[in-house]
C-alpha cells in the first residue's frame, strides 16, 4: 500500500472516530476526549488511535475504559461509514504529549530570567 493511501486512510479514520465520539458516544464515563493521531497497519487489520483526554488520571482510566467498551460499536460504525474493505481492530491508547508540553512551558516559566549585561 502506498504511504500517501494510508497517510488518507489514517486522517479518514481519525476525522470519523472524532465525529463518533462528538455526536453519537453516549457514555457518561467518557470525558472531553480528542483523537490525536491514527496510525493503521499496511494491511488495514488494527489501527492504534492515539486519545488526548482533558482531566485528572481518575478522568483518563474512565475515558480509556469507555473507549474499550465501546470498540466493537466503534469499528462496526466505521465498517458502515468507510469505503474500505477491511475494517481495522481499533487499540485505543493515550497520548500524553499535550501534558508533557504543558509540563516542559511550566518549567521554562519557573528558570530564573536571564540577566542583562
Amino acid at each position: 500500500m502506498q504511504g500517501k493511501r494510508l497517510d488518507r486512510v489514517n486522517q479518514l479514520i481519525k476525522e470519523e472516530v472524532s465525529t463518533l465520539l462528538q455526536r453519537e458516544l453516549k457514555d457518561p464515563r467518557l470525558g472531553f476526549v480528542t483523537v490525536t493521531e491514527v496510525d493503521t497497519t499496511r494491511d488495514l487489520r488494527s489501527a492504534k488511535v492515539f486519545v488526548s483526554v482533558l482531566g485528572d488520571e481518575a478522568q483518563w482510566a474512565a475515558s480509556l475504559a469507555a473507549l474499550g467498551s465501546a470498540r466493537g460499536f466503534i469499528r462496526n460504525w466505521l465498517k458502515h461509514h468507510l469505503d474500505l474493505r477491511v475494517t481495522p481492530e481499533l487499540d485505543f491508547r493515550p497520548d500524553r504529549s499535550m501534558e508533557h508540553a504543558a509540563r516542559i512551558q511550566a518549567l521554562l516559566r519557573e528558570l530564573p530570567a536571564k540577566p542583562s549585561e
